[in-house]
């Protein structure tokens, strides 16, 4: 059920009253994203096209467009054969917002929608041929009655849903159909909150679904679970729907959203109510759950509060021996609170910043979770791995303490830090989003947890310590005038590479690697001025016309599909089934597919590469592969930001397209610019037309360069791991300088 526990949607609906619009209307940054070109594009075919749809509203300086007329527009100018049913469903729900209202309050009722789709596909059926004046009214009473059997009997009213429904919402209930039967109710969800968080990234900071994985797999299978900041639910969303499933958060339409996501993603006949129990107000000022305990706590609390309640809370019961948490420790507020839910034995997991585990301000509280054994475990992640993204966050976890525990030891480990393979000398993953390597990180975590809490339950020998990686440290050592938590301070250093005979070995593969290299002299086509060595050694592209990327569309010599924020993923954690998702990162490392296709993927993830293909990055910046006949490649989905190109072999030699791409001229003339990113314009690109001889004599030479560039970054990246392996020998005294 919703409950309204001190709920500002009791009694008021988070849409009801909001002006519908009589069309939708885009903004030119929107228009660029329908067409896949910058918005530098857009305003250019304002000024070179008298006929571009003329401003319908916004201001002089950031004017709007009616979406209708833009379709139009863009399908007759060939810049578009058919907007996206997701985006038409995205400006519908963006045309039901009300400006001074919650800019989520119109995925409430969408959601409402989608989940009559979802549970009562029949009823649907039985109205979707209704003319507009009957489905206005008995559209809007099937959505309740299935709400009140999802949620309970109050689940309708806490929605706030509409009791008539407007042109416009009929219309977004028409296209929430179609692109539910894509892409399922759940799906078709996913991708309208996505959306929602794409256009509001000020605002939204959701926690990605891996670290959500991360904190469920840390507490195990839990009867129950709470998560006090629930946001849009991705912690409880990671739990299976049999897990009693209970949440809080100070935003009432934050909560109704994960209320739905909770319910699409939970198997159609489930009978109702759903153990869904979501809760509206602050959780540490309003408690929603007084007195009540779970076996599990999972949260990803704000940061940095300094009116999070310290003076009103001086007395709360929630703080150990009224050790109150210092005003500007919001943070261990947050972890005295989730504590304080955990039933004795249970388990309570954090995201932190890492300042938590050093500033001087919290230090008591610190030590005090030390010397009642519940804090167990002190996990720093790499950069990337959660909001805010730069920053490396740590993971606590802790143990509500039962009578005749008296464990007291703490696991600290440095998973930022860990080497993403398990050879010595690995360098550790490079941080940042999308760059986290979740299937390592995920091994590296649990395997070191699981191990030190069985040991922990069961009063075995915790596990041995791992250089570089964890530490078990007895809670009596670290209680001094810092108590500084932080890994990174009590985690012994990796040890350096076996001695000189295995930097020997890293020697002799770096010399093979670069023996194999070709002298570049023979890779090194002639200059376009010096007479060729034999008639056709090269083409004479210098002299020959041009041909667009889509002139060649058009003319039936070539296929291009993009990805655009991609198909939905998830880790291919242990070596998990699935199939794989190339990413663009994984397309400028030159690595295999780094993720799997999430289960009941749309038709995002419907394509898949074949040999001879060519992917090319949405940004550009000189990439571009061709899928080889074999190998990782083939047969994979396509991950967010990409372009793949088919070519029609009797037309188009594949390297040789792929070199154009990576040519500085061949791109340049073709990038576009939407404030500070640069974006290709993969349409505009320029190739020389030539015969299909001609282009395979070019293509050859080509793929001899990228291979160059290949085995030229390989021999760089284990030249460098030899260098540093060397230094850290040096420094730690295992290895002597040569003799001079």
């Amino acid at each position: 059920m919703l409950c309204g526990h001190n709920d500002p949607l009791c009694g008021h609906s988070p849409t009801e009253g909001a002006p519908v619009p009589d069309r939708p209307e885009v903004t030119a940054v929107e228009i660029a994203r329908l067409a896949g070109v910058g918005r530098a594009a857009v305003s250019n075919w304002r000024r070179r096209h008298p006929d571009f749809p003329r401003p319908a509203g916004g201001t002089d300086a950031s004017p709007t467009f009616a979406l209708a007329e833009v379709e139009s527009w863009l399908r007759a100018q060939g810049k578009i054969a058919e907007l996206p049913l997701l985006e038409r469903a995205w400006q519908l729900v963006d045309t039901l917002r009300d400006p001074a209202g919650h800019p989520a309050a119109p995925l409430v009722e969408a959601g409402a929608l989608l989940l009559l789709l979802h549970r009562a596909p029949a009823r649907w059926a039985e109205l979707a041929d209704q003319p507009d004046t009957r489905l206005a009214l008995a559209l809007p009473r099937a959505v309740s009655d299935t709400t009140v059997h999802t949620f309970g009997p109050d689940g309708a009213r806490l929605l706030g849903l509409p009791g008539l429904l407007g042109s416009t919402q009929l219309d977004l209930a028409r296209l929430l159909a179609a692109l539910a039967a894509d892409a399922g109710p759940a799906g078709a969800y996913e991708q309208l909150l996505t959306r929602h968080a794409e256009a509001n990234t000020r605002q939204l900071s959701p926690t990605p679904p891996e670290a959500a994985d991360l904190l469920a797999a840390v507490a195990g299978v839990p009867a129950t679970v709470l998560d006090p900041a629930v946001g849009l639910g991705a912690v409880l969303l990671a739990h299976p729907p049999t897990t009693g499933r209970y949440g809080q958060d100070a935003d009432p339409v934050a909560a109704a959203l994960t209320g739905l996501r909770l319910a699409l993603h939970t198997p159609a006949d489930e009978p109702g109510p759903l153990p869904l129990d979501l809760r509206t107000g602050d959780a540490l000022r309003s408690d929603g759950y007084p007195g009540d305990t779970f076996e599990a706590v999972l949260c990803q609390p704000p940061y940095n509060e300094r009116d999070w309640g310290h003076d009103e809370l001086q007395f709360d019961a929630r703080w150990p021996g009224g050790l109150v948490p210092p005003r500007g420790e919001s943070e261990l507020a947050w972890v005295l609170h989730c504590l304080a839910h955990t039933r004795p034995g249970g388990l309570a997991a954090l995201l932190l910043p890492p300042t938590v585990a050093a500033r001087r301000a919290g230090r008591r509280v610190r030590a005090e979770l030390l010397r009642s054994g519940a804090l167990r475990a002190v996990i720093a992640l790499p950069a990337g791995a959660a909001p805010p993204y730069g920053v490396p966050l740590h993971l606590w976890v802790l143990r509500a303490p039962q009578p005749g525990d008296d464990f007291r030891q703490v696991l600290l480990l440095d998973a930022g830090a860990a080497p993403s393979a398990g050879t010595a000398g690995a360098q550790a993953p490079e941080g940042g989003r999308d760059k986290v390597d979740w299937p390592a990180l995920r091994r590296t975590v649990l395997d070191a947890w699981r191990g030190f809490d069985l040991a922990a339950r069961e009063g075995r020998p915790v596990p041995a310590d791992r250089p570089g990686v964890h530490r078990t440290v007895a809670a009596i050592d670290l209680l001094d005038d810092e108590t500084d938590l932080s890994p990174a301070r009590h985690v012994p250093p990796a040890a350096p590479l076996g001695g000189a005979a295995e930097l020997s070995h890293l020697g002799g593969r770096l010399s093979e690697l670069l023996a194999a290299l070709a002298d570049p002299a023979t890779l090194l086509p002639q200059s376009g001025g010096e007479p060729a060595a034999g008639p056709a050694t090269v083409p004479a592209t210098a002299s020959a016309g041009v041909v667009t990327i889509g002139e060649l569309v058009r003319g039936g010599a070539l296929e291009v599909y993009s990805s655009g924020a991609g198909a939905a993923t998830r880790p291919s954690a242990g070596g998990a089934g699935g199939t794989p998702v190339v990413t663009d990162q994984d397309l400028a490392a030159g690595t295999a597919p780094s993720a799997v296709l999430a289960a009941g993927t749309g038709p995002a993830g419907d394509v898949r590469t074949r040999p001879g293909d060519v992917l090319v990055p949405a940004l550009g910046g000189g990439t571009a592969r061709v899928v080889p006949a074999e190998g990782p490649l083939v047969g994979v989905a396509l991950g967010r930001q990409l372009h793949l190109l088919r070519p029609d072999p009797a037309a188009l030699d594949p390297e040789f397209l792929a070199g154009h791409f990576r040519s500085t001229a061949g791109t340049r003339r073709a990038a576009s610019h939407a404030t500070t990113t640069a974006r290709l314009d993969i349409r505009r690109v320029e190739l020389p037309r030539l015969p299909l001889p001609a282009q395979h004599r070019l293509g050859v030479a080509f793929a001899r360069l990228a291979a160059f560039d290949t085995a030229l970054s390989q021999a760089a990246a284990l030249g460098r791991t030899l260098v540093q392996a060397a230094t850290d020998g040096l420094a730690t005294g295992t290895l002597a300088p040569p003799a001079e």
